[in-house]
């Protein structure tokens, strides 16, 4: 489910929401997400899961045209964690 559907889903499901302000609803909860990660602040939402950021270390990678080796540098990636009951009730 891509995140115009859920736009749909949840203007269909609330009668007084239009569309136009759940899409807007749903963009400003991405993005203080994304800002939050960015600060590297957990982001916890009680029933779902857990964001957070990772670090990932410098390393060595090789071109892959070339086979040149080459130095990746250290970055950091969201991670996301599900929670107890999200993955009790996908395992039912």
């Amino acid at each position: 489910m891509n995140k115009s559907k859920i736009t749909s889903n949840i203007a269909r499901r609330f009668n007084y929401l239009n569309t136009e302000d759940v899409d807007q609803a749903i963009n400003s909860i991405l993005e203080l997400i994304s800002s939050s990660l960015y600060n590297r602040d957990r982001v916890e939402i009680r029933g779902f899961g857990t964001f957070s950021c990772r670090k990932r270390s410098a390393r060595m990678g090789r071109n892959p045209n070339t086979g040149q080796a080459i130095t990746i540098g250290t970055k950091f990636h969201p991670y996301f964690r599900a929670s107890k009951s999200l993955k009790a009730s996908l395992n039912k």
